[in-house]
């Protein structure tokens, strides 16, 4: 780099997980308009330590991106809503054509700087994907490979290798269906059946 950049070199976390990425400029002091990969937001919001990654090459608009070609930490000094936009104002990115220079950027956080969830019935959908999922009679039914949002709950989408051929369930995330969710122990128990 030949000149001095806000951003500084740095290897994503062991625990990093991808939570955004940016969309463009906003106004003409710095601001960062953010696209979120979940409707709240709570991770930006919250963490002050974003890791930046360049956007992939076949991603639009990505020949115009210079700002840097690996991983970056940089320090967040604000991040908020502002009407229905995700805004963020990162330290010593006080111009437009700064700002401007991020567009596309994929933001990763450490999951450690999460905020705490609310409740204990409360989850990142981060930290159950992996996780076994079994029924009341100890049947696995496989490991939840993705999450879907169908608007009033989520659904786990549970991936069954052990008959061959792979199989997906679709579990609603929801009191009436599962039981007991276990981090330590990596395991979700459901009320399910094997030939739902």
């Amino acid at each position: 780099m030949t000149e001095a950049q806000p951003w500084r070199a740095a290897a994503l976390p062991a625990d990093a997980v991808a939570v955004g990425h940016v969309q463009d400029a906003w106004g003409v002091r710095g601001w960062l308009r953010i696209h979120s990969l979940s409707a709240s937001g709570d991770a930006l919001r919250h963490a002050r330590r974003w890791f930046l990654t360049p956007p992939d090459p076949s991603a639009p608009r990505a020949r115009a991106f210079d700002a840097f070609a690996t991983p970056v930490e940089v320090s967040v000094t604000q991040a908020r809503w502002h009407g229905d936009v995700l805004v963020a104002q990162l330290d010593g990115v006080d111009d437009r054509n700064t700002a401007e220079r991020l567009r596309g950027a994929g933001i990763h956080i450490a999951r450690a700087d999460f905020p705490p969830t609310n409740g204990p019935d409360e989850y990142y959908w981060v930290d159950l994907i992996g996780l076994a999922v079994v029924n009341r009679q100890g049947v696995a039914l496989g490991v939840v490979d993705d999450l879907l949002s169908t608007g009033p709950h989520a659904v786990l989408c549970v991936r069954d290798d052990a008959g061959g051929e792979p199989l997906e369930r679709l579990i609603p995330f929801v009191g009436a269906y599962v039981d007991a969710v276990d981090l330590v122990a990596r395991r979700i128990t459901v009320d399910w059946q094997p030939d739902y």
